[in-house]
């Protein structure tokens, strides 16, 4: 089997290091060599966070390299269009439609770009989910990452099963019944 690699793109709190953990429980749990990269921004303060997560026979190293992503999984809008020239070209792009204005925007150095979504579609396979409204409507607005997660699934070799598992192993307990419900949301999507 070929590496997987999948990049996990968002802003600081937005669940980026929780998403990759589960990734990398689920391959690991599949009996794969897996390896994973957290590379920090400003997170704390509402920067960008990107993780990699790659996984295969056997994977010498944790970063992915521009066009190399099978898989990009952007939980805000402007994360994905940054990040976009690492997804092969056949490639997929899951996004979250959600604005989160960067600093350089709050404080009027920039402005934030319009028709992302359309660029993302016009240069790669692309699904769009509206993580937070479905988090919203099932009580649990921190969940919206694991809602994307479930929409991801489908596009990935793993059964539902599996990661219903690693999500149980993974998340908190006590938030376990909230993000298996976000889970199963995102996965009907």
């Amino acid at each position: 089997m070929a590496t997987t690699n999948i990049m996990i793109v968002g802003v600081g709190g937005q669940g980026t290091l929780l998403t990759s953990r589960i990734l990398g429980k689920l391959a690991l749990s599949a009996g794969y060599d897996v390896k994973i990269s957290e590379v920090h921004g400003m997170s704390q303060r509402g920067g960008s966070v990107v993780t990699y997560v790659r996984y295969g026979e056997k994977v010498a190293e944790p970063i992915v390299e521009e066009g190399q992503a099978d898989v990009l999984i952007a939980f805000e809008r402007l994360e994905a269009l940054r990040y976009l020239h690492f997804v092969k070209k056949d490639g997929t792009v899951i996004v979250n439609d959600q604005r989160m204005d960067p600093i350089s925007v709050v404080t009027g150095q920039a402005e934030y770009p319009e028709g992302i979504i359309e660029t993302l579609k016009s240069r790669r396979k692309t699904m769009v989910v509206d993580a937070m409204s479905v988090a919203k409507s099932i009580g649990s607005p921190k969940s919206f990452n694991v809602v994307v997660l479930g929409a991801s699934a489908k596009s990935m070799d793993y059964t539902k099963d599996q990661w219903i598992e690693v999500i149980k192993n993974t998340v908190p307990p006590k938030t376990i019944d909230k993000n298996l419900e976000a889970f199963e949301a995102g996965y009907s999507l």
